[in-house]
This record gives structure tokens, C-alpha cells and sequence, in this order.
């Protein structure tokens, strides 16, 4: 399966900024979709109410996922990738 990599930075309350990838299938090009997914998962750190946008998110490549990413998708219909300031 290819997915679509969204790099996606989020500056949290500390000031810190958070670095996270959003994963989804490379066929699924609605930003309001993809941004939703985003919303999502800062919901699960307790960010609540932050709206993404092209400026905090954004499209950056293709690559072939693996099996736990395809896991994901297929449970949740995306994947996050947690890089940095994440916890």
C-alpha cells in the first residue's frame, strides 16, 4: 500500500512544538479529511480545539507503508507517526 506523508507542527501551550506525520492512503487527498485525523490524535495528548491548517500541515511525500502503519489505516483510516515533542 502506498500512503500520503503529511508532516504536520503543532506549537503546544509550553511553547514547545510538536513534529507528527499523518499517514493515510496515498488515494485520500481531502485536507479537511486529513486535517480532521490530525485533530484527532491531539485530542488523545489534550489538545482540544486546535484547528489545523495548510500552514501547521502539509502534504510532503509517497512511500510504501509497512505492515503496522497498513494496520493502522485499516483500523482507523490513518496512522500517526510521533517524531518530536510528542509525549
Amino acid at each position: 500500500m502506498k500512503v500520503a506523508v503529511w508532516d504536520t507542527y503543532v506549537k503546544k501551550q509550553n511553547g514547545t512544538v510538536m513534529n507528527f506525520d499523518i499517514m493515510v492512503p496515498d488515494s485520500q487527498k481531502d485536507e479537511k479529511v486529513i486535517y480532521g485525523y490530525g485533530k484527532e490524535y491531539l485530542q488523545t495528548k489534550s489538545i482540544d480545539g486546535y484547528e489545523l491548517t495548510s500552514e501547521e500541515c502539509a502534504f510532503c511525500h509517497i512511500e510504501q507503508a509497512t505492515d503496522e502503519i497498513i494496520q493502522g489505516i485499516d483500523d482507523k483510516g490513518y496512522f500517526i507517526i510521533e517524531l518530536k515533542n510528542c509525549q
